[in-house]
């Protein structure tokens, strides 16, 4: 699946990412790539949430 990530880099330093096709979907990483990585880790997690309910 491929999900549009946005990326935003906070006052503090963080990097803020939001997965938008997936409500919740938002974490924060010290480096860009790291809040992409955990972004596309909790997509995952909740799309496998999703077919565990069906």
């Amino acid at each position: 699946m491929n999900y549009t990530i946005q990326l935003e880099l906070e006052t503090d330093g963080r990097w803020i990412a939001e997965v938008t096709d997936l409500p919740g979907v938002l974490v924060y990483g010290k480096t860009k790539e790291e809040a992409i990585a955990k972004a596309q880790a909790l997509a995952l997690r909740v799309e496998a949430e999703k077919l565990e309910k069906r």
